[in-house]
């Protein structure tokens, strides 16, 4: 059994792969049974079921990696590998029969997030990187775009509830459009140019893991809204890098009502 990156890469684009059949047969035939989490989130048996498919993929080929989910608990490895996964990302809009959903897959190396795939089954749009070989969406590669200012930009958010309705009105003054239906779609529209930014003001580490190797390889920045490079800041935001110095200090948490949303 060989332990190279690539064998890994080659395994997480199929976790996907699977992950997006799993889930297109529950959303297909609507045969979810939704539970409420402590937190107040819903969960779904598909959730579970694909986390621990996803689990078994990476103990039967790597049993040396780590692994994190949002389901089950977090399982610790030797091999200096962690997968990080979501089984279903954006299950609110799962539950509802909105396509936006996600399936989230990341693969990190020491400290490093080296692959990442955002898997959008009813759209059948596959976004994936690995550091340094660029972001593909379906085969072609994909570049954010080159919207040099706030004015014109395309900006998703998951919520317009956590947003101050004053920095709304003087960011659409400054001809920004705003736009919902965020999640890991937000993410995807990022990295192939759709959008020029999306904002999360409640994430896990589980939702952003695939971010940062997805959005810079496809030329953007991701941080966290206090400008860190980090993942489990409980927020991030991408761009595509030349709006970002601009947008971050209108969106920066003391600005917002962000402790009103859950992210789902």
């Amino acid at each position: 059994m060989t332990d190279t990156r690539t064998e890994r890469v080659r395994l997480g684009l199929a976790m996907a792969e699977e992950a997006g059949r799993m889930s297109r047969r529950y959303f297909d035939t609507r045969g979810l049974d939704v539970e409420v989490k402590a937190d107040g989130s819903p969960v779904t048996r598909a959730d579970r079921e694909i986390e621990l498919a996803l689990r078994d993929a990476v103990a039967t080929r790597f049993p040396g990696d780590g692994f994190s989910g949002e389901e089950y608990p977090d399982t610790d490895g030797d091999s200096g590998y962690r997968w990080i996964v979501d089984p279903i990302d954006g299950t609110k809009s799962f539950v509802r029969g909105v396509p936006l959903y996600a399936n989230l897959v990341a693969l990190q190396q020491g400290d490093e997030i080296v692959f990442g795939v955002i898997n959008l089954p009813g759209a059948d749009v596959v976004v994936h990187a690995e550091r340094g070989h660029g972001c593909w969406r379906n085969g072609v590669r994909v570049h954010v775009s080159d919207r040099p200012a706030l004015d014109g930009a395309y900006v998703m958010a998951t919520w317009l509830e956590d947003w101050d309705a004053g920095v709304i009105g003087d960011l659409h003054s400054q001809g920004v459009v705003l736009r919902t239906w965020g999640d890991a779609f937000g993410y995807a529209m990022v990295a192939c140019g759709h959008a020029d930014g999306v904002v999360d003001y409640r994430a896990h580490a589980f939702d952003l893991a695939p971010m940062p190797v997805i959005i810079e390889e496809a030329g953007g920045r991701f941080t966290s809204l206090d400008g860190r490079r980090v993942i489990d800041a409980g927020n991030g935001i991408a761009t595509n890098g030349l709006i970002h110095d601009a947008l971050l200090p209108w969106v920066a948490p003391a600005h917002t009502n962000h402790e009103r949303g859950i992210r789902v």
